[in-house]
């Protein structure tokens, strides 16, 4: 045992120096071997022992935002400063094509033309001038500089309550349609490889997400973007790419047609066909759907500005590996607006239920959605039975108990408040609880 060093001038006049030593040192040999050990064992067991018995929470987060890095009219320390102030606890940047790394210098002239005139003077009072570094003496030759995520994470972030989680775009085409996925913690940058079709696009980028994931041993989360943006991806896309396991059932951009038209059906519609195609017909699992804003503007244009959509992801950590971990197993929601209290589903009685967190006069309607199961293994199901409202519950309890005639069951729950910023016409804040498929009561007796 090594022991530490002994200032024993104190005892170099007294009688005895060489007993006084000796006493002091048995003395520090006595308790290093018993209180100091014993209390360090009780802190050690009080931390272990919380952080075993922490409840998992919710946690509010967006994986879908732009900056100046690529197409935003923001500098990113800006933008997390506002998901920050406004509680959200995780933001992944994702920028198209690109990483926030290294050093960028961009003109002072094009980031005016991108906002507006005073986006300096608001960056310099948010941050201060020895944040903020311009270069250039006249109007024609200044620039800024833009902070990479590893120097400006540390100055927002705080432990249990904000963190940010590296992101990218993949933003590639495909017979001339816009093919764009999300990865989420990625830890290096994919360029997009392309494909002759845009199934064959999503299956090629999805593939260099999920090598990397493996390669470095980290949670990712690929999830396809806007199927709608220019109406580039169809239901039959989604299902057929059995390995995309998440795709936006809601994402904030005025753009991207989340109610279709008169040739293309809507977002959540195109969820339920999907979802259909792949259990009835492909024997694969269902698509998750996130919310999330997809945010460019923060200067209160029109357009895709910050706020609009997020997921609400249950773990006992405040991690990217744990909030991915969770989302993989379903374990989070899509918002616009509105929050939850709780979604469980009882394998016992094959009970789905949640309820509504609000102390407003809002009124709810939760809406339990459905697939039925085809006649005929193999086939898919009649159009009447896919994404079939099959409970309609007004309150903010409700619970749905299998049939044993359904594919899957998801609940979506829809306000009587309209959305605080809506990106389309009569838009109401909703939740969208993720797909829940029966579990075999025969094989869940028997592993108890």
């Amino acid at each position: 045992m090594r022991l530490p060093k002994l200032e024993l001038g104190f005892f170099g006049d007294m009688p005895g120096r060489k007993f006084g030593i000796l006493f002091v040192v048995f003395a520090m040999l006595l308790s290093g071997l018993t209180e100091p050990r014993c209390v360090a064992q009780i802190s050690s067991d009080q931390t272990r022992t919380g952080l075993a018995n922490r409840e998992a929470r919710w946690w509010k987060g967006n994986l879908h935002t732009h900056s100046l890095w690529s197409d935003g009219d923001d500098f990113p320390d800006m933008i997390a400063s506002w998901y920050a102030e406004r509680d959200y606890n995780f933001l992944a940047l994702s920028d198209h094509n690109i990483l926030s790394r290294g050093v960028r210098w961009m003109k002072l002239a094009d980031i005016k033309e991108r906002a507006e005139p005073d986006v300096l003077e608001k960056y310099i009072d948010k941050f201060g001038e020895d944040w903020v570094e311009v270069r250039g003496d006249s109007e024609a030759t200044r620039e800024v500089r833009l902070k990479p995520l590893d120097e400006f994470a540390p100055l927002l972030e705080k432990a249990g309550k904000f963190i940010l989680i590296p992101g990218e775009e993949i933003s590639d085409r495909a017979a001339g349609k816009p093919v764009h996925m999300n990865a989420t913690n990625v830890a290096e940058l994919i360029d997009p490889v392309g494909g002759s079709t845009v199934r064959e696009a999503m299956q090629n980028n999805l593939r260099l997400v999920l090598e990397q994931e493996k390669r470095l041993g980290r949670q990712i989360l690929p999830h396809l973007n806007h199927p709608n943006f220019g109406y580039a991806v169809t239901a039959e896309d989604l299902a057929s790419v059995v390995q995309e396991r998440f795709f936006e059932v809601y994402n904030g951009h005025p753009s991207v047609g989340h109610l279709g038209n008169d040739k293309n059906i809507s977002i959540e519609r195109m969820w339920d066909v999907a979802n259909a195609i792949r259990m009835a017909q492909l024997g694969a699992a269902p698509l998750y759907g996130v919310a999330t804003d997809d945010s460019h503007e923060y200067h209160g244009r029109p357009g895709s500005r910050p706020g609009r959509g997020w997921v609400m992801v249950r773990s006992k950590f405040l991690s990217p590996d744990h909030l991915i971990m969770a989302m993989k197993r379903g374990d989070f929601y899509a918002s616009s607006g509105v929050v939850l209290n709780d979604v469980q589903f009882d394998k016992a009685t094959q009970t789905l239920s949640l309820q509504v967190e609000d102390d407003s006069d809002a009124e709810f309607k939760i809406d339990f959605v459905a697939t039925l199961k085809p006649s005929k293994d193999g086939e898919l199901p009649p159009n009447e039975s896919i994404g079939k409202i099959v409970s309609s519950v007004e309150g903010k309890v409700a619970s749905y108990k299998f049939t044993g005639n359904e594919l899957y069951v998801r609940a979506v729950v829809t306000s009587s408040l309209p959305a605080d910023d809506p990106s389309f016409k009569n838009q109401m804040q909703q939740a969208w609880t993720q797909p829940v498929v029966a579990v075999d009561k025969a094989a869940t007796d028997s592993n108890n």
